[in-house]
């Protein structure tokens, strides 16, 4: 049973890139690195004073969700398959329901104002002042290991082929015609392994440069990693009892040409058939929530916004509310995970559907929870993610993209957009 911190100290130190602290600390176990895009939070830890792992208990997850030991100076990983499993049935696991990890020691760089702040906690003053000196010493790491050049894997091979793939497209939508729900997210997957010099942290080097996002993660853990560039936040809470999702849906891909660019994202706000798919999943989250939170406080902020990344144009819509009393952050992820914009509509059927066209997803379409202090949480979307494991003397990796299939959704277009969604990571392991 470890101990809730109940001391903490900062200290401002002179700026670094923290891209090159990363590389520094990025082949140390327990090292995380949460970027926030361009001119945004970097958060930077490792040697985590506590790991946990959790697997087919929801009981355990919900509990170490609400323990105030795990609600500072902590990350959280919430696996898809964990909460369908209600749905799905019992399924062979890929990862752990839930992979947890607490730090004492952060560095914090805000890229906008290039100021570098060094955070300690401990269970005394004596403990944080200790994590804090951990922090500084960071910086005097080892050089950073020099990043490896060329294509990073030697394979990117789909799990199955795009006729497969547009087969299930067709399948949903008969499903759907036939009312048997009215919405599924359905994916593809992508295998490969690392050439046995590379790292996972060279893949997150690449993304972070090349497409930066804002929910982007590198978090290695023993024989597992993950890498993500996920541009999707699922939920903040904030002390006073603020809740907010943002889910996405409704996706056009980017044109080096400005012109056809500024045509594709004329073409997404014009789309009833994006429009009618990212309301489902705002009708969704609106019920999600309000399981949670005060009568009549949820409500749409925001509808059909388009925000643009490296690779595409979504639609980004915002929900909000404020939490019941008495509830925590066990009963708000089991009222609202897995996110509805990666299930679909209505969830549970949406789910198992799903399970009926995938074999177990892991990580992706999963969430990473930041934990900063009581009442406080940031919870991405894994979705732009590669799930990477350590056998045989190299990393092997695990990829996934979807879309969401309605009612007049085509197979092809679908599968098109796919491609364009997984296509910053394909670069990233395959090109120079």
């Amino acid at each position: 049973m470890i101990r809730p911190w109940a001391a903490r100290r900062e200290r401002a130190l002179p700026w670094r890139d923290p891209l090159e602290v990363l590389q520094a600390l990025g082949a140390r176990d327990g090292t995380l690195g949460l970027f926030s895009g361009t001119g945004g939070r970097v958060l930077i830890a490792t040697a985590p004073d506590a790991v946990r792992q959790l697997d087919d208990d929801a009981a355990e997850v919900a509990a170490l969700l609400d323990d105030p030991a795990w609600s500072e100076g902590a990350v959280q990983l919430l696996a898809y398959d964990g909460g369908a499993r209600p749905a799905t049935g019992p399924r062979p696991s890929i990862w752990p329901d839930l992979m947890a990890a607490r730090y004492p020691a952060w560095l914090v760089f805000e890229t906008a104002t290039r100021t570098l702040t060094a955070i300690g906690r401990g269970v005394n003053a004596a403990g944080a002042e200790q994590a804090l000196d951990e922090a500084v010493s960071w910086l005097q790491a080892v050089p950073p290991r020099a990043v490896t050049g060329g294509p990073l894997s030697t394979t990117f091979d789909a799990e199955s082929d795009e006729a497969a793939y547009r087969a299930a497209v067709a399948d949903v939508v008969a499903r759907i015609a036939a009312g048997e729900l009215f919405q599924a997210n359905i994916a593809r997957a992508w295998i490969g392994a690392l050439k046995p010099e590379a790292d996972p942290l060279d893949v997150f080097l690449r993304l972070v440069r090349d497409s930066p996002a804002p929910y982007a993660a590198f978090w290695r853990v023993g024989d597992r990693a993950l890498v993500s560039n996920s541009p999707e936040l699922f939920l903040t809470l904030e002390p006073g009892g603020r809740i907010e999702t943002r889910p996405i849906k409704g996706t056009r891909p980017r044109h080096a040409d400005p012109a056809a660019d500024r045509a594709e994202v004329e073409a997404l706000l014009a789309s009833a058939k994006d429009q009618a798919e990212n309301l489902m999943i705002v009708d969704l989250m609106r019920n999600d929530l309000s399981r949670v939170c005060v009568p009549a406080s949820v409500r749409v902020e925001r509808l059909f916004h388009p925000e643009s990344y490296a690779n595409v144009h979504h639609l980004v819509s915002t929900v909000s509310g404020r939490l019941s009393p008495g509830q925590g952050v066990g009963q708000v992820m089991a009222a609202t995970f897995p996110p509805g914009s990666i299930t679909g509509a209505p969830k549970h059927q949406a789910m198992k559907v799903i399970a009926g066209h995938e074999p177990p997803r892991g990580p992706w379409c999963g969430s990473l929870l930041l934990r900063e202090g009581p009442g406080q949480l940031t919870a991405s979307v894994l979705i732009r993610t590669l799930a990477f494991e350590h056998r045989q003397g190299c990393w092997h990796w695990r990829t996934q993209a979807g879309a969401g299939i309605v009612a007049d959704s085509d197979p092809v277009a679908e599968s098109a957009e796919v491609l364009s969604k997984i296509s910053a990571i394909k670069r990233a392991l395959t090109e120079a």
